[in-house]
Order: structure tokens, then sequence, then C-alpha cells
């Protein structure tokens, strides 16, 4: 598989101390789509790419906001190229959705009766000991 194009303009100042990172990410993404996917139902094969996806957008968020590490510009250039999910990462900015998982999980359209996924409902209204794992991205409970 071909290395993702970037823009021909080149990265803003600071893309070399989150290049290494980001490369690691990348060949894990990699990894996850060649990985077998015998005895595993079919959305199961989809786990773990979800899962570095939201690693990766996870990663970026960070930098930018809690640890205040990269500039705008480097945030928006990861946006823009689209290293980091900018509408997962416009959800998490928002109350109640900062430990979101993945976007499919409060897309009411994918579901039966028009609701949010399993593992948006807060442990505490769960019943005790029932594991819970959502159909999209293997997700055990991103409600917090």
């Amino acid at each position: 598989m071909p290395k993702v194009k970037r823009s021909r303009k080149p990265p803003p100042d600071g893309w070399e101390l989150i290049e290494p990172t980001l490369d690691e990410l990348e060949a894990k993404m990699r990894e996850a789509g060649t990985d077998p996917h015998e005895g595993k139902r079919k959305v199961e094969a989809l786990w773990p790419i979800f899962r570095i996806h939201h690693q990766r957008s996870r990663y970026i968020y960070d930098l930018f906001y809690r640890r205040k590490a990269i500039s705008r510009e480097l945030y928006e250039y990861c946006l823009k190229e689209n290293i980091a999910d900018k509408n997962l990462i416009a959800k998490w900015k928002k109350q109640g959705y900062e430990n979101l998982c993945c976007l499919r999980c409060i897309q009411v359209r994918d579901t039966n009766f028009a609701t949010n996924c399993i593992c948006r409902v807060p442990k505490s209204k769960l019943e005790a000991g029932k594991i819970v794992e959502c159909i999209h991205c293997g997700c055990r409970g991103c409600s917090g």
C-alpha cells in the first residue's frame, strides 16, 4: 500500500517532534489492515483500525489543547492533511463527549431504534457484571 500523499506545502515547524509518533501509528495502522481476520466477525476485523484512528486523533488533540505543545499552524496542518479526524475532535470539545470513541457510536441512523450505541450508556446505569462491547468499534464504554 503506497504512503499517503501529503500536499506539496512543507509541514510547519514542530513537525519533526510529532513525526516519529505519527509514523509509528501509521505502521500500526498498516499492520492492522493486513492482519488475518479468520475466526472473527466481519465487524471485529475493523476494530483495531478504529482504535488506532482514535489514538492518532487523541494524540494531536492532547498535544494542542491539553499540553499546548504544538502550534495552531501545525494543528491545522494535521487536520487539513487528515492526520487527525476534525469531526471527532470537534465532538471531544463538547461537554459529555470528552471520551467519545468514534462518531458511529452517536449516529442514530446506525441503530435499530434511533438511539445511541450501548457504549454511550453510563456504567452506573448498566447491570452489574454485564460486559458491554460496542458493535461498531469494540469500545467497552466511552460515556465516562
